[in-house]
């Protein structure tokens, strides 16, 4: 290969792997036993939503998914809003986290009648903190109620699930997450969590 296209080719080889590697490269991640870092956020009803004034009360479960409206993710939000009796009974809350908007998040559970805070985390920041991996983000359209709607978000997060303790100790870290089992998955840890 002649010298004058080695530019070309080092950039585009990375052009390439810059599209299939995250944005924010975790360094580390959030182990059981670490405290839960503190984090602050606004729901998709707009309102002001900070971890403090959660953590401790109950047991908290945090699930991270890459974006409202799509297949696995809505699967995953139905599954907690169909066993939120039972978690409650069981002690614990359940909060979503995405890099969607708050008016993508206020369409996402208006159309699936979702009833627990879905959080937004437009710049990854909440993410980063919990060493959730980040791609850039995306736009999707669907239609709810005879309307089509736009979302776009700049970033999309792993689908990671985990459970903080009444000590404000993560308890349970699950990178590997089956989109339509998170909540059942969930009830057995917070079980076993409650049995020892």
């Amino acid at each position: 290969m002649r010298r004058k296209h080695l530019p070309t080719l080092i950039l585009a080889l990375f052009v390439l792997a810059m599209s299939h590697t995250p944005i924010y490269s975790q360094e580390m991640k959030l182990n059981i036993g670490d405290p839960v870092p503190n984090f602050n956020s606004v729901t998709d009803k707009g309102e002001s939503w900070r971890s403090v004034d959660h953590v401790g009360d109950n047991i908290l479960v945090v699930f991270f998914y890459p974006a409202a409206m799509t297949g696995g993710c809505t699967a995953q939000a139905c599954s907690f809003r169909d066993n939120r009796t039972r978690l409650t009974e069981m002690g614990a809350e359940v909060v979503g986290i995405s890099g969607d908007t708050v008016d993508n998040l206020e369409l996402f559970r208006r159309a699936n009648n979702l009833n627990f805070p879905l959080l937004s985390d437009a710049d990854g920041s909440i993410a980063q903190a919990f060493g959730v991996p980040l791609r850039s983000g995306g736009t999707i359209t669907r239609e709810v109620d005879g309307v089509e709607h736009v979302l776009t978000r700049e970033v999309s997060t792993a689908r990671w699930t985990f459970i903080i303790d009444t000590d404000g100790k993560i308890a349970y870290v699950d990178t590997e997450v089956d989109a339509a089992g998170d909540s059942e998955t969930v009830i057995a840890a917070i079980t076993e969590m409650q049995n020892q």
